[in-house]
């Protein structure tokens, strides 16, 4: 029932109570009416009382809860969404730095790998020239008067390692330019690896000042000896300007 329905009962309500009393004074000898103004006030609190009616009200606190039910489940989205986003955040972070980790151990191994291969092939060169020197220490180049640098040099590639005999070359080009008579005035050192004092070379072979196929073998075992081969030895050279 509409709340205009409610009134127009009211009103009709009013009206027969209001023809009954004055039937009831009439016959009673009581002259006395209702006012205009008591009615529209009984009228008033009728329609107050049936303003909302019982079923919309139900209806009203169900919607109510309705709506309480829907802001909650969108806050628990939000807090669901943030959540997920968060998580999201934390797991690209971690897989972040598994990559990073990942991609500085295969750059340690790579390094290490390289270092490893360098290290190996170094040591085989040092072999090398150690086993030359021990095959050659009874190779003598022909006893003559005099050798050319081009001749000293030809030597010196039978008696060096391959791999060693451009380290070789550099030292001898800076100590004596193949000169093996060259001879130091201020130190004394002698030949051409500069042996000092000059002797030392007697243990490679007593022709030692005159035969340059000795002053070679003296020198690749020196150099073998402390340095672990010529090109350990032209390194520490570059390094000092002395070896």
């Amino acid at each position: 029932m509409s709340r205009i329905s409610v009134r127009g009962f009211a009103v009709a309500s009013a009206t027969a109570v209001t023809t009954v009393g004055a039937v009831v004074g009439v016959a009673s000898g009581n002259a006395a009416q209702p006012s205009g103004d008591n009615f529209e006030a009984t009228a008033a609190d009728t329609t107050l009382l049936a303003d909302i009616p019982a079923g919309e009200q139900a209806q009203v606190q169900v919607s109510s809860l309705t709506e309480q039910a829907d802001v909650q489940a969108a806050a628990a989205d939000a807090s669901a969404r943030k959540s997920a986003e968060e998580a999201a955040r934390l797991q690209a972070a971690k897989d972040a730095e598994a990559k990073k980790k990942a991609a500085d151990k295969a750059e340690q191994e790579r390094k290490e790998a390289e270092e490893r291969a360098e290290r190996e092939k170094r040591e085989a060169e040092e072999r090398a020239s150690r086993d030359a020197a021990r095959d050659l220490s009874s190779f003598s180049a022909p006893a003559q008067g005099s050798y050319s640098i081009a001749e000293v040099k030809a030597i010196a590639r039978q008696i060096i390692p391959a791999s060693q005999f451009q380290c070789f070359s550099n030292i001898v080009d800076h100590e004596s330019g193949w000169n093996y008579r060259a001879t130091n005035p201020s130190s004394g050192a002698y030949g051409l690896v500069q042996a000092l004092p000059g002797h030392k070379m007697s243990s490679a072979g007593a022709d030692w000042q005159t035969n340059p196929a000795t002053q070679i073998k003296w020198g690749l075992s020196y150099m073998d000896g402390r340095y672990g081969s010529p090109c350990g030895a032209w390194s520490f050279w570059q390094a000092n300007r002395w070896y």
